[in-house]
Parts: structure tokens; sequence; C-alpha cells
């Protein structure tokens, strides 16, 4: 069973590598930076890790906790019939806060990060017009 990962980064933890995208963003001057190829499932993988990692600088903002960079990597693998079989992410920050700060931060992401929770909830997909 083939897997689809991304990976996006920002700040400190921003890719060099020749191949990754680069977008603006509103949290980081130098934008963000995101590899994944152009399919469907990477797409949806990337929904979520780019939804952490906006998430990661909003709640620090919120905490007080400085962040220099972030990096989130999303995979995930889909059934012989196109189910989802779930997401996996990971998400590193660099910070100079202590660990369990950096913690408690990823903790509240987990918690609040949108589309992680609405792909948790589930989501009715409908084609509509011709």
């Amino acid at each position: 069973m083939d897997t689809f990962g991304v990976s996006v980064g920002a700040g400190s933890l921003r890719s060099t590598a020749a191949e990754a995208v680069h977008f603006p963003h509103r949290w980081t001057a130098e934008g963000v930076t995101v590899q994944a190829p152009f399919t469907g499932a990477h797409l949806l993988h990337l929904a979520a890790a780019g939804c952490v990692l906006n998430d990661v600088y909003r709640e620090a903002a919120a905490l007080g906790v400085a962040v220099d960079g972030v990096r989130v990597t999303a995979s995930g693998a889909f059934d012989p019939d196109w189910h989802s079989t779930g997401i996996e992410y990971q998400v590193e920050v660099d910070s100079p806060a202590p660990p369990d700060r950096v913690q408690a931060l990823t903790r509240q992401v987990d918690a609040v990060a949108e589309i992680p929770r609405a792909l948790r909830a589930g989501a009715r997909v409908q084609r509509t017009g011709g």
C-alpha cells in the first residue's frame, strides 16, 4: 500500500530542496515551503499539515511562546476502494522555549486545528451543478 507524504516548513525549518514550492505566509516574512506531488491524496494530507503549521504560529502567539521555525510532515494511505486509512502527522518546532512549553503548544494545536478536526468528524462532499 502506497503512502502519500507531504512536508511544509516555515522560518528556520523551511526546506532548501530544489523541488520545494514557496508560498507567502501571513505568520512569517519568508513564507512557507511545500514539498508534495500534485495528487488529490497528497493535497488532502497537505491541507492537514498546512493547517497545523498555521495554528502553531497562531497558538504560539496566544500563549507567548517564541517560534523560530516549524515543520509539519503528514502522510497516510488508502485502501483498495480509496477509503483513507487515516492521516498521521509530526510537528517539529524550533523554539527557545523550554521543551514542556513547546509540548503544551503542540497539544493545544492538536486540539484546535480546524482541518484535522473537520477530517476527524467527517465531512460530506457533494458535486453540485452539471
